[in-house]
């Protein structure tokens, strides 16, 4: 009888230890980015922190970190690869400085409005580029977000594309944005969000590539009164996990991170679709000099820079041709 009972708790025993491994850990999950807490891609990530802890009763949350409190992008990649950081926000800025097919999403003039990016990002083509991501990076690739379309703010007035020669352009330090405005006879700067209003008001920097949306929550026009309207690139942003915490989620887990995340990002999308246009009225209503400008103002840079990035990233056609037939829709 002995035997048995002991057979028996030798049998729950082993039971219990099988199931313990498929029993999910109650996570604090960290998720950095470079914005603003006033700014749309943290509101997000907030709402997305809530909704994980939602629908898991608590059992998980996020804590968002914000402004870079934990390093630029460069430093949190490097986080995400060891699993020192469990999630974040990324301009594809600094996914393509590692991934260079990236850099053909910021082709000059690729799409002509806000709703072509958006339709462009949430498309077949650029979904799939996203698989790139855990082989080349060491992140899982949830999703596109996004930024308004690029535009020139300059303390000086700009006319057309000349009047940027010889100008310091505050710029996202990325190669397809470095590599646009050396071609226009730029000097692109590289500095990080949080130092842009200073150097505009001593001058560091003559102008910057900026949104609407940053130009008016950060008033980066109290400092240079010249806009040229240009949308002359995209900006998009994705959201990832990292690849080494992405192995200890369970199946269930995984699912709950990649639903909220995705409607979050696509949330992103639609709120800046939204507000592009009125954000546009409200900076033609400021005391500001505004200029427009369109592919044939920069046609000669956008010949250079074809010609480098071809070489680059073998999606640029790709991204060309569904660009072509979302403009034609």
């Amino acid at each position: 009888m002995k035997n048995i009972i002991h057979a028996a708790l030798i049998s729950a025993g082993a039971i219990t230890l099988s199931i313990q491994p498929l029993m999910a850990e109650a996570r604090d999950f960290r998720l950095g980015l470079i914005t603003p807490a006033n700014h749309i891609w943290t509101q997000s990530a907030q709402a997305f922190g809530d909704a994980l802890k939602q629908e898991t009763n608590g059992e998980h949350s996020v804590t968002v970190f914000p402004s870079s409190q934990l390093g630029n992008e460069a430093q949190m990649v490097q986080q995400l690869q060891t699993g020192a950081l469990d999630m974040a926000f990324l301009s594809i800025a600094e996914v393509s400085n590692r991934v260079p097919d990236f850099g053909a999403l910021y082709a000059p003039y690729l799409v002509d409005n806000i709703d072509q990016a958006a339709a462009l990002l949430q498309s077949e083509t650029a979904t799939k580029m996203l698989d790139q991501l855990p082989g080349s990076l060491g992140v899982v690739g949830i999703g596109y977000g996004m930024a308004g379309l690029r535009q020139v703010l300059s303390r000086d007035p700009i006319d057309n594309a000349s009047d940027l020669k010889g100008k310091k352009i505050r710029i996202t330090p990325f190669e397809p944005i470095r590599d646009f405005y050396n071609a226009i006879g730029a000097a692109p700067t590289p500095l990080p969000l949080p130092a842009v209003y200073d150097a505009l008001a001593n001058g560091q920097v003559d102008a910057i590539d900026m949104d609407f949306d940053s130009i008016l929550i950060l008033k980066f026009y109290e400092q240079a009164n010249n806009l040229m309207i240009s949308n002359h690139m995209m900006f998009p942003m994705v959201g990832v996990v990292s690849g080494r915490v992405w192995k200890t989620l369970s199946n269930e887990d995984k699912a709950l991170i990649r639903s909220n995340m995705k409607d979050q990002l696509d949330g992103i999308i639609g709120r800046f679709q939204d507000q592009e246009k009125y954000q546009e009225k409200e900076m033609r209503n400021l005391d500001i000099t505004i200029t427009e400008g369109n592919a044939d103002d920069f046609s000669d840079a956008i010949k250079v820079w074809e010609e480098t990035w071809s070489r680059k990233s073998k999606m640029l056609p790709e991204l060309r041709a569904a660009a072509a037939k979302i403009k034609n829709m």
